[in-house]
């Protein structure tokens, strides 16, 4: 296949892929409620001549080549958006007030439908098969091992994996793509819920009340002794509480303070985590205790971390060297060799298959777009869309060829 040619076709759907991509981008949908954004990727598959196979809650899979005996190769792209008021300057912003696709799933999905495209022409050449799988719910780690626990992996059988994220408010031009080593790439992620419960009462007579948002507090400030005092500093471990809710009004101590957060760790084997969250529970407990409160501690929603293949990393860094020329980076340059502290639910595949997980600029921080995914205002450059096209179909026929046999 000649880049070149496959390059220039891949362009020339451009105006579609942002079309479709701003498309989404108005009517985003979270979780496995994707109602519209499913309707539409179907709607043009089958206009591509697929037939989309439903799988899991609200995943979609098609099938590209299967005409001539091989392996298989599975190229994903995430559909959902985030529980986020967009703020971002731009004609095509949301039109569904609290959800905004913050993450830039709107720009993978539309890519993924590029590649269906260009597959779809090359299908006859395929020595294999490419399995397209349009995800649900990643943002709540739940839509991966939703569609494992469907049969993705199986039927056919999955013998490597691969996906793109886009990355914006990064000082890297537009359209490069980085590249993993192989390791661990990405942090592991699991959610936590505190609960504190108190007696509400007046604020005039907090001495007639058990005031939960103090216990929650000297919790909060607790539980950063964790880190600097009980993991070994040669040890990841991160949790961070992002959301701390208590109280409607000024002069009313409420019954319940509660706080919400995440635990990232790159411990393969996870007891790192598992540190965190007996600790967290400890001391939760202890020092609700010593303020009269009744504390609950929840975790839930698991992602482990990213595990990247090294011989399919090395693969698509030559790959995408052929397409791209010096549009391909090492992405152990920009981060130093260290694993991300983000999480992503293609994690779980990572674990089942040799995975390489990609990432493309889609917004430089010298020209403009300075803020990064999961911000209200981010902006994503969208003039790359055609990019994550052909790599797609590209890496994924051209790994097919240079691996028909099984070891």
């Amino acid at each position: 296949m000649n880049t070149t040619t496959l390059l220039e076709e891949a362009k020339a759907l451009q105006p579609d892929l942002q079309h479709i991509r701003r498309d989404l981008h108005r009517h985003p949908e979270t979780g496995f409620d994707l109602t519209y954004t499913k309707a539409l990727v179907k709607e043009k598959l089958t206009e591509m001549g697929y037939e989309p196979k439903e799988l899991g809650k609200a995943g979609l899979i098609v099938l590209a080549g299967g005409k001539k005996p091989g392996k298989t190769i599975l190229l994903r792209a995430d559909m959902d958006a985030l529980p986020l008021q967009e703020e971002a300057d731009v004609e095509y912003r949301s039109q569904t007030d609290g959800k905004m696709h913050g993450c830039g799933h709107d720009m993978h999905t539309a890519m993924l439908l590029g590649a269906a495209r260009l597959l779809k022409k090359y299908e006859d050449e395929i020595e294999g098969t490419i399995k397209l799988e349009f995800q649900p719910a990643e943002e709540i780690f739940q839509g991966s091992p939703d569609m494992i626990r469907s049969g993705l992996l199986e039927d056919p059988h999955v013998d490597a994996a691969m996906m793109l994220h886009v990355l914006a408010g990064m000082p890297i031009p537009s359209g490069f793509v980085l590249i993993p080593g192989g390791g661990i790439t990405m942090a592991s992620c699991e959610q936590y819920h505190i609960i504190v419960k108190g007696k509400g009462g007046h604020g005039s007579t907090p001495h007639t009340a058990i005031d939960p948002i103090t216990a929650a507090a000297h919790i909060h400030l607790g539980l950063q002794e964790i880190n600097s005092r009980e993991l070994d500093g040669n040890d990841f471990g991160v949790f961070t509480t992002c959301h701390f809710e208590a109280g409607k009004t000024s002069n009313v101590i409420p019954d319940t303070a509660e706080m919400w957060g995440t635990i990232r760790t790159t411990d393969p084997d996870n007891k790192t985590g598992e540190l965190i969250k007996k600790r967290i529970s400890e001391i939760s407990t202890g020092i609700g205790a010593a303020y009269r409160c009744e504390t609950a501690v929840e975790f839930y929603d698991y992602c482990p971390c990213m595990m990247i293949d090294s011989a399919l990393s090395s693969n698509a860094m030559d790959y995408v060297k052929d397409l791209l020329g010096e549009g391909a980076l090492d992405l152990s340059v920009v981060s130093g060799g260290k694993a991300g502290g983000g999480s992503e639910d293609f994690a779980f595949v990572s674990h089942e298959v040799p995975t390489v997980s990609m990432f493309l600029a889609a917004g430089n921080s010298a020209e403009g777009y300075k803020y990064s995914q999961h911000h209200p205002k981010v902006i994503y450059d969208d003039s790359v869309l055609y990019v994550g096209s052909a790599v797609y179909a590209y890496l994924g026929m051209r790994w097919l060829a240079e691996h028909q046999s099984y070891e």
